[in-house]
């Protein structure tokens, strides 16, 4: 069997420089994806929110408060303790934020069960605002969709999908419009053909409900079908039709049912 060991020997010199070959492509192509990425242009597509934000009169504004201690009451101050901290009482839904399929289906996974690869995905931007202009209610329909697609292509399978209203921009300027009803939305027939027919992972959109019909068809179907969405966008206008990414994030609330949420798009 003498034989036998140098050819062992130039196996096991083959496997260990493939695998190294193999570490040092796996980081060069990070390396490289992290330059690429560095270059371009970030649009957050996160609202700011205060104790002032709009949101849904069932829930009530957001109470924000300095951090006190438990035992003395007094609030923490930077001169006296050497830092400062915030009290926030607010419901998770406020804000640009995520709804988890839990917060509509009662075996729906919670906010901290989202899958971290379903965080960054490429990003679709449907355009509404032109049909508002005969009809500022206009839900975004399939027919609108096909139109869309005719002049961009189809919408890619694992897309996030969301839909331009500019209704962001009545958000901080005017809260009392930004809350009316109703409002430019989805049609619901438009969210089913987008997951069903296209195969996208999720959807988002500037208002602050799915669509506007009377027991909330959009919003129940995506969420009991095991989707989570992101309301309440900014900067949609800003975000070309196809080519971007983006990445959005969230605490990882135990078990949660909705949080403020970060979202961004990289811009090819």
């Amino acid at each position: 069997m003498p034989v036998l060991k140098p050819f062992a020997a130039l196996v096991t010199v083959f496997f260990a420089v493939a695998t190294a070959a193999s570490s040092a492509a796996t980081q060069s192509d990070l390396a490289r994806a992290y330059r690429t990425i560095a270059s371009k242009t970030f649009v957050d597509l996160t609202h700011s929110f205060g104790p002032d934000t709009p949101v849904w009169s069932g829930f009530g504004q957001a109470k924000m408060s300095p951090a006190a201690d438990p035992k003395t009451k007094k609030p923490y101050t930077i001169k006296e303790d050497g830092f400062r901290s915030t009290f926030y009482e607010m419901v998770g839904q406020y804000g640009t934020h995520v709804d988890p399929p839990a917060h509509f289906a009662e075996g729906g996974i919670t906010m901290d069960a989202i899958p971290l690869k379903q965080m960054i995905l490429p990003l679709i931007v449907l355009d509404n605002t032109p049909y508002q202009a005969k009809d500022p209610n206009h839900a975004f329909s399939v027919d609108d969709l096909k139109a869309w697609e005719k002049k961009h292509g189809r919408v890619p399978k694992g897309a996030f999908v969301a839909l331009r209203t500019d209704m962001a921009k009545d958000f901080d300027a005017n809260p009392e419009r930004f809350k009316r009803q109703p409002f430019p939305a989805w049609a619901f027939e438009t969210i089913k053909f987008l997951y069903e027919q296209r195969g996208i992972v999720a959807n988002g959109h500037e208002s602050l409900d799915t669509d506007t019909t009377e027991k909330m068809l959009s919003e129940t179907y995506l969420l009991e079908k095991g989707h989570y969405q992101i309301e309440v966008m900014a900067n949609l206008d800003k975000v070309p039709p196809k080519g971007a990414l983006i990445v959005v994030t969230w605490p990882k609330v135990k078990q949660g049912l909705g949080f403020p949420a970060r979202a961004f798009a990289i811009l090819p």
